[in-house]
């Protein structure tokens, strides 16, 4: 980006030298930065300056706190906003409000540049106001590449290694901006001389195809089973086709980590969905039972949902050769991009065995579990229940709808109810499985497709910790989307739901109110203050009336679901120990002891019990 450096508001002025900071932000966009999520302060005002000088070719996200401009940056790649996430704060506690989301890109593994301002050169070491060690701060988050910027001369190679490392190694890296750095005059062509570089902004290629040999050797393995079983994840996206050809030549039943919901179309009748604690029994069945399994693009941590060691023979393919055979013992692993690596497995695999009775054992389980978690939202609540607003909402969603799941019990109905199909965006905090991600990647996802609806399952924990504030950017902004519709589904509970689960059912001890209990607040008028428009749910013959109303709304909506705290989260594998630290906690005087035999009973009951597929 050539950067017009004529000060806004002086046509006719003469041309003035561009800075570093105008370097940087022309750099960044030779490697398709162009939007800057971010909260100012007097560590960047030389970054923000520069922005301003852009005329709005790159644009500044103001959110409320630096912790949303980190997951943002995070989400922006993960909505296809663009190659790279960016997040721009200011020094000291700015740098370290931004730890958390930067954190998030770095587990889920999205590469995100962060720029981070600091400390005037001629004042470090002074203990200077907001004086933090940067580079020792973020050494960890940013491990792969973190630099400080003392010279003109450096933007170029540092903002290129920054870009290439981050893009090759899909991780964090950062660079620390002095504050006086940023406005000297930028040196764009460093001199041909000893000490400088003359580095280069064309993106690096990227493995794609393993060897022919060991791609064969993987269909020779996969070729001989009889039970065949898939674990997609988000390595996966993309290659959506490849995996149902895969799916359909092996005869295999597929599994889904949360990250690769959207690899498959979980209409599917051979599509098991969610694997793991919040996953589905079918998932949990095709792991127990297969003898291949072939995983594409995971790097799901909970091994007790993988087959018994020596069950299954076992390939895997990952972009990363890092990540593969870390989580169950496979005998081929593979080195390359999904969607070709694929394509290069279907042609050794040859014909596929045709309808097999594995095949119908999972798509007989899948349908009948299907069928109970209908049942289980149609359940009496008090006063509503939360899987109700999941199942409806799933029958209403728009062909292109934006989804962004936070953690919690909502995660938990969204794996069990959703049903993900092609056109959908859908994703949340993967790894770090942070609370109060959903509403920064609502707010990347709808800057990234202005155009198209988004809905955001939150629940009140997660509300409380950044969601209301954040509503503030959702009002500063909305008139600016081509599609207005934005909307917030809170479940209020007033209950830490999911940890209180996790007490009993781990610990065996009740919930305990003093760190659990949350205070009762009217979202929907919240929403109303500021100018946004508010439901409120408190029966369940409400729900219908209130989606439809919400997705087809001028302006975001944000709805407020008085839901019962003591709807069960059973595992799909639910263990007697797990059983007996549950009844413990309600024998030792847990307060929702009432809630918890109320809606315990009926919903093992309806889980457990063995159903036949609808024919």
């Amino acid at each position: 980006m050539s950067a017009d450096h004529t000060a806004p508001g002086e046509a006719g002025a003469l041309p003035r030298r561009p800075t570093v900071a105008d370097h940087i932000v022309s750099r960044l966009f030779s490697w398709g930065v162009h939007r800057y999520f971010g909260y100012p302060g007097d560590g960047i005002n030389g970054m923000t300056s520069a922005l301003q000088r852009t005329n709005g070719r790159a644009q500044f996200i103001q959110v409320r706190h630096e912790e949303t401009a980190g997951f943002a940056a995070s989400a922006h790649v993960k909505y296809g906003g663009g190659p790279l996430g960016c997040a721009l704060v200011t020094s000291g506690p700015g740098a370290i409000h931004l730890l958390n989301g930067l954190y998030d890109a770095k587990l889920d593994h999205q590469p995100v540049v962060a720029l981070v301002g600091h400390t005037a050169t001629t004042a470090e070491g002074g203990g200077y106001y907001q004086e933090v060690d940067l580079l020792a701060l973020y050494k960890d988050v940013a491990a792969a590449f973190l630099a400080q910027l003392d010279n003109p001369a450096q933007v170029r190679h540092l903002v290129d290694r920054a870009c290439r490392t981050a893009l090759a190694r899909r991780t964090v890296t950062a660079l620390v901006l002095p504050l006086d750095i940023q406005d000297e005059p930028a040196v764009p062509n460093p001199p041909h001389a000893h000490g400088y570089y003359q580095t280069s902004n064309a993106p690096s290629s990227t493995p794609t195809v393993p060897p022919e040999a060991d791609v064969r050797r993987a269909a020779e393995v996969l070729r001989g089973g009889q039970r065949v079983a898939m674990l997609v994840g988000q390595g996966a996206l993309g290659a959506r086709d490849e995996v149902r050809e895969i799916a359909d030549r092996l005869g295999a039943g597929v599994a889904t980590a949360l990250l690769g919901f959207t690899a498959v179309d979980h209409r599917e009748p051979w599509v098991t969905g969610a694997i793991g604690l919040l996953g589905t029994r079918p998932s949990w069945q095709l792991m127990s039972g297969c003898d291949r399994l072939l995983i594409v693009g995971s790097n799901m941590p909970y091994s007790e949902f993988y087959p018994p060691p020596g069950q299954a023979r076992a390939v895997q393919i990952d972009l990363d050769g890092t990540q593969l055979g870390l989580r169950y013992p496979t005998e081929v692993n593979l080195t390359g991009d999904a969607r070709p690596t694929l394509r290069a497995l279907l042609n050794e695999l040859g014909p596929g065995p045709g309808p097999t009775a594995w095949r119908a054992e999972v798509t007989e389980t899948t349908s009948a579990w299907r069928q109970v978690q209908r049942d289980l939202a149609e359940q009496n609540a008090d006063p509503v229940n939360p899987q109700l607003l999941f199942h409806t909402l799933n029958e209403r969603l728009p062909d292109d709808v934006l989804l962004a799941v936070d953690c919690g019990t909502t995660t938990a109905w969204y794996a069990r109810h959703i049903q993900v199909r092609p056109g959908m965006l859908a994703s949340l905090s993967g790894t770090l499985l942070s609370m109060g991600g959903a509403m920064p990647y609502a707010l990347s996802a709808k800057f990234a497709h202005p155009d198209r609806p988004l809905v955001a399952l939150i629940g009140d924990g997660a509300m409380q910790m950044n969601g209301v504030n954040e509503l503030i950017t959702v009002a500063k902004y909305w008139r600016g989307w081509a599609d207005p519709r934005f909307v917030v589904l809170v479940l209020n509970n007033r209950d830490l739901a999911f940890v209180s689960w996790e007490q009993r059912s781990t610990e065996g001890t009740p919930m305990f109110p003093d760190s659990q209990q949350l205070p009762d607040i009217a979202y929907h008028q919240w929403a109303e203050v500021l100018g946004l428009r508010g439901e409120l749910i408190d029966s369940p013959e409400q729900v219908r009336d209130v989606w439809d109303r919400a997705l087809t709304a001028d302006r975001p909506v944000v709805i407020n679901a008085l839901v019962d705290p003591a709807e069960l989260m059973l595992p799909p594998h639910f263990t007697a120990e797990q059983a007996r630290k549950t009844a413990a906690a309600v024998l030792r005087g847990d307060t929702d002891w009432a809630g918890i035999i109320r809606r315990g009973l009926p919903a093992t009951v309806a889980s457990y019990r063995p159903r036949r597929r609808e024919r």
